[in-house]
């Protein structure tokens, strides 16, 4: 999965929840709105789309603070090891 499909899949999300849409990977999840509801509903529909779980580190989560933080996280969770 890239990280375009990565990203249309937040912006659907926010955009259902009446959000604007992301623009800048550089903003803070905080400033946009982007909650843990969101980053579960993402990871869902990622899920989803590929067709199995996806796999990563809980410590890997607690570093996220920005959007491109959450794109690179999707990104090494989607990789097969």
């Amino acid at each position: 999965m890239t990280r375009s499909d990565i990203l249309a899949i937040i912006n659907a999300i926010m955009v259902k929840k009446g959000r604007a849409e992301i623009r800048d990977e550089a903003q803070a999840t905080r400033e946009v709105n982007f909650r843990s509801l969101d980053f579960s509903e993402t990871a869902l529909r990622i899920e989803n789309q590929i067709g199995r779980e996806l796999s990563f580190e809980a410590a890997a989560m607690r570093k996220i603070e920005t959007i491109r933080d959450v794109l690179d996280f999707f990104e090494g969770a989607t990789v097969v090891a």
